[in-house]
């Protein structure tokens, strides 16, 4: 068993790789009542590692591992659970631990908690939570689920231009406990307009005596309550930010976003927008702790809907089947497959510029531009190769007479129009959906590649009819 009074010694090597205990072996240590060296085990573990640890013990042992926890890691720990565990301790805890634990955590992660858990323990919740937070946690409650207002926290540090910097550094020192950081500090005026920010660096390297109106920077880049959060998780991503402000639409000072807010936000979208491409609506939930007739109906409807839209590309084929040789039904998959996977291409480099913020909806005729080019370059390459395969593989190899110069013409020119026409549609969809309020991710692999079928088989058909006479 391991010693863990030994592995807190001052002098003790910090390994790069340290090896995460066993939940038993936390187990024995609570059942051998060696609680305090459980405890020093629990401080050596990062709060996201000690959740995942909590959450592979029985249910029923659980609880137990969490009350032993010290009060200050417990909330630490309880934020990076799952919410089924969440919601598992809540229920065991009294009034007062419940209380306790909300005291803890920031208002942010407590409104996090809030959003998912049912109604009973919501109002438990509510109930609990001192007039001052529970205040505070309703109107964060009353901002739109996807604004910058609903990731926001109300715990940081505010300060008066008027204050020296010796001032400011017994205000954070006062209030630093409860705040969610202290790095960046807001400098405001008595109606809590932003006027500035100053950091820590700052305040560390100036003179005691300097105001702070004097070393504040002034041109704050902030976000307001109403914006989307992904908008707001994108300057993170341009600035570099550990902390943005979001003011109101009077400029006053009402919370901040903080980094690991803002890389939730990234995560959850990136999340959001492969389901949507895989044609799938997003679920909230992970993987395995989602039932599997969730999964179903977060699938069911796109597949319907698709299978459904294929009945444009079977009417085609059967509006051109009396008039058109058999040997060029054989190549229907390859020209289908090819035509897909290019819009595929260039919808997903689309969605990922306008996601990014790399593309803007007035550029739509420069990636217009762009794709075109892309698209003929593709199209000449990939229409040379296949008119050497339809020769040399259908005709020589597979011994197919049916296959002609003629067919093989047919089918690497209707290629290459098909290419191109693929990267119009896929480029150009993402840019119109974002025009008109939606996700651009709805218009991804499936979307685009049932459109790209219809259009191709029709761009086949009758270039192959009309320009090289191919009837029966």
């Amino acid at each position: 068993m391991t010693d863990w009074k030994e592995i807190r010694e001052e002098d003790a090597p910090i390994s790069p790789e340290l090896k995460l205990p066993e939940v038993s072996e936390l187990l024995e240590l609570i059942d051998g009542k060696r609680i305090s060296e459980f405890r020093l085990a629990a401080l050596d573990i990062m709060a996201p590692d000690m959740a995942a640890i909590i959450e592979e013990a029985p249910e029923e042992r659980r609880v137990l591992l969490y009350r032993l926890l010290p009060k200050g890691k417990a909330a630490e720990v309880f934020i990076e659970m799952s919410v089924e565990t969440q919601q598992q301790l809540i229920s065991s805890f009294t009034d007062r631990e419940l209380s306790e634990t909300l005291g803890e955590l920031y208002m942010d992660d407590t409104v996090d908690i809030i959003e998912e858990m049912p109604a009973l323990v919501v109002k438990r919740i509510i109930k609990n939570s001192s007039p001052e937070n529970r205040s505070t946690i309703n109107k964060l409650l009353r901002y739109p689920g996807d604004s910058a207002g609903s990731i926001m926290t109300t715990e940081y540090v505010r300060l008066s231009p008027d204050m020296t910097v010796e001032e400011a550094l017994r205000v954070i020192k006062r209030v630093a406990i409860d705040k969610e950081t202290i790095y960046t500090c807001y400098v405001t005026d008595r109606e809590r307009r932003l006027l500035g920010l100053v950091t820590a660096r700052a305040l560390m390297l100036s003179d005691r005596e300097t105001l702070l109106s004097d070393i504040m920077q002034d041109s704050v880049i902030f976000a307001t309550t109403t914006e989307h959060r992904e908008d707001v998780a994108n300057k993170f991503n341009k600035y570099g930010f550990i902390a943005l402000p979001v003011v109101d639409n009077e400029l006053r000072l009402v919370g901040i976003v903080t980094v690991d807010d803002a890389m939730d936000v990234m995560r959850e979208e990136t999340e959001e927008d492969f389901q949507k491409m895989a044609a799938m609506i997003p679920t909230e939930t992970e993987y395995l702790r989602t039932p599997s007739y969730k999964l179903f109906l977060s699938r069911i409807p796109w597949l319907l809907l698709l299978m459904i839209s294929a009945t444009f590309s079977s009417a085609i084929l059967s509006f051109f089947e009396a008039s058109l040789i058999p040997a060029l039904v054989l190549f229907v998959p390859m020209l289908m497959d090819t035509g897909g996977n290019s819009g595929s291409q260039a919808s997903v480099t689309a969605i990922r510029g306008l996601s990014t913020g790399e593309i803007a909806l007035k550029d739509v005729f420069k990636v217009l531009k762009k794709e075109i080019i892309v698209g003929v370059l593709c199209g000449l390459s990939l229409g040379a190769v296949a008119f050497g395969k339809v020769l040399l593989v259908d005709r020589l190899i597979m011994n197919n007479p049916a296959v002609t110069l003629t067919v093989a013409a047919a089918v690497s020119v209707s290629l290459a129009f098909t290419i191109i026409t693929a990267k119009i549609i896929g480029s150009t969809l993402p840019l119109l959906a974002k025009r008109l309020g939606l996700d651009p991710a709805v218009m991804a692999s499936p979307f685009i590649t049932t459109i790209v079928d219809a259009i191709g088989l029709i761009l086949y058909f009758v270039i192959s009819a009309n320009v090289f006479g191919l009837v029966i």
